[in-house]
């Protein structure tokens, strides 16, 4: 497994436990920043190949907050913005 350490996010849940994630993408959308993340040790019911969308904003403080986002419709096109920019790259390393 490579090394993430540079790119793990750890997020403090309700209960205040904390949960590291790494962040595998970041995409700007419709005036919103979202962040794709895939938690470092799985989450009950999750698959090993599927990460959270978390909707990314600024308090008063300048410091990030994650805001995982509920709405499907949003989510899927989160995950469509990240297979465009992908492809997008791919095409450009041709």
């Amino acid at each position: 497994m490579e090394n993430y350490e540079d790119d793990i996010i750890t997020l403090t849940t309700a209960d205040g436990e904390e949960v590291d994630f790494v962040e595998i993408a970041g995409i700007a959308l419709d005036g919103s920043f979202y962040a794709i993340l895939q938690p470092v040790e799985l989450l009950e019911g999750m698959d090993d190949d599927e990460a959270l969308v978390f909707k990314v904003t600024r308090n008063k403080d300048g410091e990030d907050n994650f805001e995982i986002e509920l709405d499907d419709d949003i989510i899927e096109k989160v995950f469509e913005e990240y297979n465009r920019l992908l492809d997008e790259a791919e095409k450009e390393e041709e």
